[in-house]
């Protein structure tokens, strides 16, 4: 990647500036004297583990959560913001990790709620030839008409951007922008966002793990480590690996990941001739054919909407397929439900970390229940064995390095890679025979990543299969013991890992065929 250039003069002092932010919630220490200086017409990125108060801070600086301790300055004034009413009506924005969308809305509704110019009638055809010539201007292509519940998850987030920038937003803050976005969307974003800075003015805070993002992109980098600032520099100065020794505290190499030799069992899964549709009753995925063995990692590697989502699906029991059956441990599982694919062995890692894999104001046992709650040791005549439970979400906490305040703590205190090692270790802590991966590392930190694909390699190493499907070809090329690229619903081929390269799983992920990748 090219390092984006700083072109603009820096002022005197920061547009946007925090003093000494402090932040509790219970049993937590969030943020700890934060100190932020934000300059006007400068991408600057803010880096830092799951948990380490990036989100918060973000909040913060929207208006969503006071601080407990500190002040924040707009121009050089000191401002409170006692709602993001108050952060927006002096242009700054903030698009979520999650979504903050109504999927029932058109995108354009959802792209005219809570704007200050709504009000009274509306004329839609000039709003939504504005919206247009604004998704035209950045490079941005939606469907204005359709629902939010059709789109995929990348298409979401390029809605509550062009939400942000119809608002009339200086000032977007952007909490992990491309957690769901493909390859290419991200270099669309990459270049929306260096036309947003150096034609239009707007200042840009990105909060995100991926690093080459950051140095090709950003002018500042502030780093978060367990709630303090433990660096600030120019991003010219820096380097991937200087940046993961400050949000780690020690060097990169100490979490690479060890590829086991497994030995192959007996096959365990067989799909054959399989399709199903998506959400707008389009055919999504055509006549897949595959089968997994015990101690067999597949890897599927496609950018978002190419069916990877109905096939998960389909697998998991949430979705009916239109054509083909689904063999599991010799049996035909394709029309059981998703609670009798639990009690056979089946365990699914949902990619929807939030909408689908837990419940927000429950509590950790009580999500850590979602996958026991079926289960008699844990279940007798609709009461909870909540001692049982516990015990469970002890171990989880525990054995997943999940940092929460307590075991009854809600799961919407968690940060996003806190909540998705919960989830993790509550599948894995059932041992499945077969486990389903649906993007299983996706907007986490370096650490969590390599924890969490070590437990994948742990779950193969005991013998599970597992499936996985990932947009990080790096992830997919240094887990799989066989690499299916998908594209428009087939798999291209299925190729050996040691048949396997970038560049050749790269070119069929786009659709391109090779005569020397057999199918499998």
């Amino acid at each position: 990647m090219v390092r984006f250039p700083f072109t603009h003069p820096e002022p005197e002092e920061p547009l946007l500036a925090a003093r000494g932010i402090t932040k509790r919630f219970p049993g937590v220490l969030a943020l700890h004297r934060v100190d932020l200086d934000v300059k006007a017409g400068e991408i600057h990125a803010v880096l830092g583990q799951n948990g380490a108060g990036k989100t918060t801070l973000m909040n913060i600086l929207f208006g969503l959560l006071q601080p407990d301790e500190g002040q924040l300055y707009f121009r050089g004034q000191r401002v409170h913001f006692r709602s993001p009413h108050d952060a927006l009506a002096m242009g700054i924005s903030m698009v979520h990790q999650t979504r903050k969308l109504v999927s029932a809305h058109s995108v354009l509704e959802n792209i005219l709620l809570g704007h200050p110019g709504t009000r009274g009638f509306l004329n839609l055809r000039t709003i939504r030839r504005e919206v247009e010539e604004l998704c035209h201007r950045y490079g941005f292509t939606v469907d204005l008409g359709a629902k939010v519940w059709q789109l995929s998850e990348g298409e979401k987030q390029w809605v509550e951007i062009l939400k942000a920038l119809y608002g009339g937003a200086k000032i977007l803050i952007l909490d992990e922008p491309t957690s769901v976005l493909t390859p290419p969307e991200v270099k669309t974003l990459m270049a929306s966002l260096q036309a947003l800075v150096q034609d239009h003015g707007v200042t840009v805070i990105l909060v995100t793990h991926k690093l080459p993002i950051v140095t090709a992109i950003s002018h500042t980098v502030t780093v978060l480590r367990s709630g303090t600032v433990v660096a600030r520099l120019r991003t010219c100065e820096a380097t991937e690996q200087l940046l993961v020794q400050h949000m780690i505290g020690q060097d990169i190499s100490s979490y690479s990941i060890s590829d086991l030799l497994v030995e192959k069992g007996r096959p365990l899964l067989r799909v054959e001739h399989l399709s199903a549709y998506n959400d707008k009753g389009v055919l999504s995925l055509r006549g897949v054919t595959f089968s997994l063995h015990e101690g067999e990692i597949l890897g599927i590697a496609g950018v978002t909407g190419n069916g990877q989502e109905e096939l998960v699906q389909v697998l998991a029991g949430l979705r009916p397929p239109a054509s083909g059956r689904v063999l599991f441990d010799g049996r035909d599982v394709t029309w059981l439900s998703p609670l009798d694919r639990w009690r056979m062995g089946i365990g699914y890692i949902p990619a929807e970390r939030y909408e689908i894999a837990s419940v927000a104001t429950l509590t950790l046992v009580e999500n850590a229940a979602l996958n026991f709650h079926f289960d008699p040791l844990f279940s007798r005549r609709g009461l909870f064995n909540h001692p049982g439970l516990e015990k469970v979400t002890r171990h989880i906490l525990s054995h997943y390095r999940v940092k929460a305040p307590h075991l009854y703590a809600q799961a919407r205190h968690l940060s996003g890679g806190n909540l998705q090692k919960l989830i993790v270790g509550r599948v894995l802590a059932r041992k499945p025979k077969l486990l389903i991966a649906h993007l299983p590392t996706q907007g986490l930190d370096v650490e969590a990543t390599a924890f969490l694909r070590g437990k994948l390699l742990e779950a193969k190493a005991g013998g599970a299969a597992v499936l996985l499907i990932s947009e990080d070809l790096d992830e997919i090329l240094s887990l799989s013991d066989w690499v299916a690229p998908i594209y428009e619903g087939r798999f291209v081929a299925i190729l050996p890992r040691e048949g396997a390269d970038a560049e050749t799983v790269g070119a069929m992920m786009a659709g391109l065929r090779r005569e020397e990748a057999g199918v499998s």
